[in-house]
């Protein structure tokens, strides 16, 4: 049965989408069968893996949630082996409203995923940054929520919404959600502010912030432009190596 890890923060920029992307496929070089979901109306992820969010709008996250198809219908093969892909639309947005009379509208995406996820080892939910309908299925659907924090002033006041609404989750709709852990992204060393709240961040939440961190990178910032994960566009880069590393993590803790 394949792990569901939600990729979410209600912050925009801070390194989400890049975060799902090239987990995802570091999970997949690793030789792990790995699904990414693009649960974002904006389809960052879509783009990202080369896929046009326009070439088939028939066959996203979308028409699973209302219900159109099948989920097994919308997987897509990315470039690399192991790594698959359900796009996402602009018309994702519209499901909020279509959802909003359905009998258990917040566990549409979970029993979706219920038929697919023994043919995973992870399952990577990129969430949208917006606290919606949407957001709340992927965090249902989840085993686990991880957390890309960019190490700036305000990035602790800013994890507050999001972690009241996973509480909300845990309370009713998913007891079992687990926070997978923390991941301080954009990082610059040269930074006194980013190696301040990095310290901050694990004297508040100590062992739930993983080790590794993602080096602020030009060729990663590039890489989603070229349809590619850094892996593909820049084996040589620290953002391969950075994100090679925090799969190793999250298959380590899986693991033990």
């Amino acid at each position: 049965m394949g792990k569901v890890i939600a990729i979410a923060n209600q912050k925009g920029g801070v390194g989400k989408t890049t975060t799902a992307i090239n987990l995802a496929a570091s999970l997949a070089v690793l030789e792990k069968k790995v699904l990414i979901i693009d649960a974002d109306p904006q389809a960052n992820t879509t783009s990202g893996l080369n896929f046009s969010p326009d070439n088939d709008e028939k066959r996203t996250l979308y028409e699973v949630m209302i219900g159109k198809i099948d989920i097994r219908d919308t997987l897509i093969q990315t470039e690399l082996q192991g790594l698959h892909l359900i796009p996402s639309h602009i018309n994702l947005v519209g499901a909020e409203i279509e959802l909003l009379d359905s009998p258990e509208r917040e566990s549409v995406l979970r029993k979706a995923l219920s038929v697919i996820r023994k043919d995973y080892d992870y399952i990577i939910i990129d969430c949208s940054p917006t606290l919606g309908l949407i957001t709340v299925n992927s965090l249902t659907a989840a085993d686990s929520v991880m957390i890309p924090v960019q190490p700036e002033f305000f990035a602790l006041e800013g994890l507050g919404k999001l972690l009241q609404t996973i509480r909300i989750v845990q309370g009713g709709l998913n007891p079992s959600l687990d926070i997978e852990g923390f991941v301080i992204t954009m990082f610059d060393g040269r930074t006194r502010i980013h190696s301040q709240v990095a310290t901050d961040l694990r004297e508040h939440f100590k062992d739930m912030v993983f080790n590794t961190i993602i080096q602020r990178s030009i060729r990663l910032s590039e890489a989603p432009s070229h349809g590619k994960p850094i892996i593909l566009y820049d084996v040589m880069n620290n953002g391969t190596s950075n994100y090679m590393n925090l799969a190793k993590e999250v298959i380590d803790k899986n693991n033990g």
